[in-house]
């Protein structure tokens, strides 16, 4: 088990998953909270019955998968929708991250959570040893994620006005990556914070390595 733990987190369209992979190219252990999510949704699985109870037999497919376009216009249209889900789902993504960290392997694991500020922060996740945001400006996020997701500029701000905002997410960082030039600059970034992570996995207990952020 890898005994020194990251959060990765950040907001929509904020460069995640790019960090993530730079990461996971360095050998890091990688548990994704947005692959945990669409495994508890497949077909039979508990949480997608739940889900269906909740809110309808309208939200599946034609093939009994769930249809996540109709729900996202859903919970995004309406915030009492939103946190029915997210009661559904959290704690099942909560079990599977710390499931999936319990059994990685290497100096340290990272868990990526993108909700992780709405989800709680600290209190929800106690077992995380530090905290990594991925930081974009507003407008920068919102450009690409109506490109990302081919969503109009009203349903993009609905998507960016239901998450923590810029400052909330920030105030939980032990670092941050600002992710507002080209991808090509992420994988010095991750290179700096893999050499720093390695060596506070490798740190003694109680002691303090506190780089700038």
């Amino acid at each position: 088990m890898a005994d020194f733990l990251i959060g990765l987190t950040g907001g929509v369209a904020s460069g995640k998953s790019t960090v993530e992979r730079a990461f996971a190219a360095l050998g890091v252990a990688i548990a994704d909270a947005d692959l945990i999510a669409r495994d508890i949704v497949e077909p039979g699985q508990p949480a997608l019955l739940s889900v269906v109870e909740r809110f309808g037999a309208q939200m599946l497919d034609a093939d009994g998968r769930l249809d996540r376009a109709a729900m996202r216009q859903r919970v995004f249209a309406d915030p009492v929708e939103r946190k029915a889900l997210e009661a559904i789902l959290h704690p099942r993504i909560r079990q599977g991250l710390r499931q999936a960290c319990q059994s990685a392997t290497g100096a340290y694991a990272i868990a990526t959570i993108p909700l992780l500020t709405e989800g709680g922060g600290r209190s929800a996740y106690p077992w995380l040893d530090r905290i990594l945001v991925v930081d974009v400006p507003v407008a920068t996020q919102l450009a690409r994620l109506m490109q990302r997701d081919e969503v109009d500029q009203p349903l993009a701000e609905r998507m960016l006005a239901a998450q923590a905002s810029r400052d909330q997410r920030l105030a939980l960082a032990d670092d941050i990556i600002v992710n507002d030039g080209s991808l090509e600059e992420l994988p010095a970034l991750v290179a700096d914070l893999d050499r720093l992570y390695r060596q506070l996995a490798g740190a003694a207990p109680g002691a303090e390595v506190m780089p700038p952020r």
